[in-house]
């Protein structure tokens, strides 16, 4: 028996109605009403995505982001190592790639899958990238969260990036996806990461690397291999992360690009062999991309609240151009203002003549006495 993680939260805002009651209402699923449903969703006048045993999944075309089939695409499920996408995307541009460290004990003796790191080995931080997302080791995540200041600090900024993404269904609670409490995603959101990933060239580089030399003590190396499958046998696969618990099962989430056009698929809790039956969707999306009518829509992310407010204009006049600005305002007079000043100054001037004559007559005056 396995239990399907749904908080209330996520389905429900408090109304208040006429006279003080308060009744739960639906809000609305991100992407779109239709993929609120938890049965199949596909688009009419085009052929049914192939059967697959998965609990939930999203195919979406990665450009558009248009979601061209699902099924309980909001569902949260334990995700499993499909998690450490996640992490990548996070770490990615907070850690500098060339950065040397010596990972801890307890690093290096995470449970299950490894790459294999020793405390007598150094690795850059993108070794470790290389081993989190190709070897999924546990191991890296959580080296890759020390580096990053801690692993409460990694999980804040892992949520804080969900939360950006509006992955509203993901809570972090491992880097590794290392089942625990409260730990959830979903194909949909596990589809948003993927989608925001492939758009960073060093998160699409770790991915799509087959195989690479990796760091051992006394200098030595040994070569690691990726643990996507279909990087050798589906045409055009890009890859993402595929992971396995005994209490998430199965799940997965890939994409793959030809002729110019880029599918995501999506998985979660599969009971078994699911690398056939994610190529036949893939398949299935690349047949009707640009055909059929979406279900819906993979959202963009929020604007980052980090962002640097933009500058306003000075309002300062240096020196050098106020002769400029008060040519500006002289060739701003209009007749009016003209008129009047051409009054101000002659009856100055008059005044000034009335008043010179008055003086001379006092002075004449005074020379007769």
């Amino acid at each position: 028996m396995w239990t399907k993680i749904v908080p209330i939260a996520a389905f429900i805002t408090s109304v208040s109605l006429t006279g003080g009651t308060s009744y739960a209402a639906p809000t609305a699923p991100v992407g779109g009403e239709a993929l609120g449903s938890h049965g199949l969703v596909s688009p009419e006048g085009v052929k049914k995505p192939p059967k697959s045993k998965a609990t939930s999944y999203v195919i979406a075309d990665v450009t558009t982001g248009n979601v061209l089939a699902a099924k309980d695409a909001h569902g949260r499920y334990l995700p499993a190592s499909t998690l450490k996408a996640l992490t990548a995307l996070t770490l990615i541009p907070k850690l500098d790639k060339d950065r040397v460290i010596r990972p801890s004990r307890n690093a290096c003796n995470q449970e299950g899958s490894a790459v294999g790191l020793s405390v007598k080995a150094k690795y850059k931080v993108e070794d470790l990238f290389r081993g989190l997302m190709m070897s999924s080791g546990n191991d890296a995540a959580m080296a890759l969260a020390e580096t990053n200041g801690g692993l409460d600090k990694t999980m804040r900024d892992m949520n804080a990036e969900a939360k950006r993404l509006q992955a509203n269904d993901t809570v972090a609670k491992t880097p590794s996806g290392l089942d625990k409490p409260g730990q959830s995603s979903s194909a949909y959101d596990l589809a948003l990461i993927a989608r925001a990933g492939l758009a960073n060239p060093d998160f699409k580089r770790y991915i799509s690397t087959k195989t690479a030399n990796f760091p051992a003590p006394k200098g030595k190396h040994y070569q690691i291999s990726n643990h996507n499958k279909l990087l050798w046998r589906y045409k055009g696969m890009i890859g993402v992360k595929n992971g396995w618990t005994s209490k998430a099962r199965a799940s997965f989430v890939g994409a793959a690009t030809r002729g110019g056009h880029t599918i995501v698929v999506s998985i979660m809790r599969h009971e078994g062999f699911f690398w056939d039956e994610v190529a036949k969707l893939l398949d299935w999306g690349f047949s009707v991309r640009g055909k059929a009518t979406p279900v819906g829509k993979l959202v963009d992310p929020l604007p980052d609240p980090q962002a640097a407010p933009q500058p306003q204009a000075s309002t300062s006049v240096t020196p050098a151009a106020q002769p400029a600005l008060l040519d500006r305002a002289a060739s701003k007079q209009t007749d009016s203002t003209r008129t009047v000043g051409a009054l101000v100054i002659g009856g100055g001037l008059l005044f000034g003549l009335i008043w010179l004559a008055y003086g001379i007559r006092r002075k004449r005056g005074r020379s007769r006495l």
